[in-house]
């Protein structure tokens, strides 16, 4: 959208607050997706909640594709955000369920991986199509992006449903079956079809209904709510730390930087998606090993430092004309954004996924992980929808002092509120954060809390 935008603005005459409704309403709408998904990955299952999401999304990308004005192409718009809500909630989910706890953290990874990898072809097909007519370039870049829905189709006739959600449905041989094709040994799979067994049976035990589930959520014991501390303001400090903003707006910040022809804006677009997906690539080997907190480190504080610079190149480069070349300016400005970018995608990109799937035990999971999107995309919405209007008011700059000084904050929400949870299984997280020892000052061990398990079973509510 951040090259079509460019062209959409010529060819449909679209104000700038309509643009920031175009940009911004795709995040807030998704969550109604990220709320249904929830109920209805419950329902028909994981992945066939992902096709549902394929469908929606597919048919809003046809509309804004042959869009003839803009109350046509914000429907378009509105379906392909329901899409990707849907899409969004589940993906995680599946993906924590299907993984061992070894490999975990690098698996639930990979949505964020395919969303860089499809901004970055974003922009790729925004320069390759760019010498096209204004009428016709912008129809083909929205229209490309058909084709990936597509393959998610056909993928769902090969990859299984999820183990924990066939136990839940009392498929117990089907589940058996899904994780003798992911497991290393009939050993592994047992200890895990047990593990699984056991939380489901606690859950259908307790005889909880839908609106029981979000009545503990929204009335949430102290384990429930550390949960939702660690889960849904993963998702919150993900988006208002403004990495949106720079998605959807770099060519708005590259003219504001000194860059004039929009060929080289979306030149300079295509770096940005290029060092988002290469270090992208690089966490996926890193959070496993080093663990998701050390990581969360070198994001937040990297983040802080690249918008902070960002804001001091736009401010030089609007007050410091005469002292200092403006292609010093371009070239900071461009290596702000993408070293921003960088230190995302190495840790609080990928890891908002992996964090917000593993904290919530088996029966609170896809509400709480659908909880957490909510506020996730309702911040990236008001990010997207506001950034042009805060940029006119206190500049470009000024705005990426703000987004700085949020990113400080979230270092302090890194140091308090998330703990580490690298090689831990599901079961074994929800029994850390119900002992609370993560919060009292001391890295919970594994072997400690193999050892709450047995003692604390019978009387945990699994909050």
């Amino acid at each position: 959208m951040s090259g079509c935008i460019i062209y959409m603005q010529k060819d449909l005459h679209i104000t700038e607050f309509q643009q920031e409704i175009l940009v911004g309403c795709l995040s807030v709408v998704s969550l109604l997706g990220s709320l249904s998904g929830g109920r209805t990955s419950d329902v028909i299952g994981r992945k066939w909640t992902m096709g549902l999401g394929a469908i929606v999304f597919q048919l809003g990308a046809v509309i804004m594709t042959f869009a003839p004005s803009f109350t046509v192409l914000m429907i378009g718009r509105l379906l392909a955000g329901v899409g990707i809500g849907f899409g969004a909630m589940v993906s995680g989910v599946y993906i924590a369920e299907i993984s061992p706890a070894g490999a975990r953290g690098t698996l639930t990874s990979l949505p964020e991986i395919c969303i860089n990898f499809g901004i970055l072809l974003g922009y790729v097909s925004n320069y390759a199509f760019s010498g096209l007519s204004e009428h016709i370039n912008w129809r083909v870049m929205l229209g490309v992006g058909i084709l990936p829905s597509v393959f998610i189709g056909f993928a769902l006739f090969v990859i299984p449903e999820s183990p924990r959600w066939l136990v839940m449905e009392k498929r117990v041989s089907e589940a058996r079956a899904v994780l003798l094709q992911i497991s290393e040994s009939e050993a592994e799979v047992e200890e895990r079809l047990a593990e699984i067994e056991e939380a489901a049976g606690l859950m259908k035990s307790m005889k909880s209904e839908e609106k029981e589930v979000w009545k503990e959520l929204l009335n949430p014991s102290p384990a429930v709510r550390r949960m939702l501390y660690a889960g849904c303001g993963i998702q919150l400090f993900q988006q208002i730390t403004g990495i949106d903003a720079t998605v959807y707006y770099s060519p708005t910040i590259f003219k504001d930087a000194g860059i004039k022809s929009d060929q080289e804006l979306l030149a300079a677009t295509v770096a940005v998606g290029f060092t988002k997906t290469v270090f992208i690539l690089v966490a996926i080997f890193l959070i496993d090993k080093v663990g998701r907190k050390p990581l969360l480190y070198v994001s937040t504080i990297g983040m802080t430092v690249c918008l902070f610079l960002l804001g001091v190149a736009l401010t030089l480069q609007k007050h410091a004309a005469g002292i200092m070349s403006p292609r010093i300016g371009i070239d900071l400005a461009i290596f702000a954004v993408c070293g921003n970018v960088a230190f995302f995608s190495i840790g609080i990109g990928p890891i908002c996924w992996v964090l917000s799937s593993e904290v919530f035990p088996l029966r609170l999971r896809a509400q709480g992980s659908a909880l957490g999107q909510v506020g996730g995309r309702v911040s990236s919405g008001l990010v997207s929808m506001s950034f042009l209007s805060m940029a006119r008011a206190i500049s470009v700059a000024g705005t990426f002092f703000v987004f700085a000084a949020i990113s400080i904050v979230s270092v302090l929400f890194v140091y308090f509120c998330v703990p580490e949870t690298k090689g831990k299984t599901l079961e074994q997280i929800e029994m850390m954060f119900e002992s609370g020892d993560e919060w009292r000052g001391g890295e919970i061990e594994l072997e400690d809390t193999q050892h709450l398990i047995p003692s604390n079973k019978k009387s945990l509510p699994l909050g």
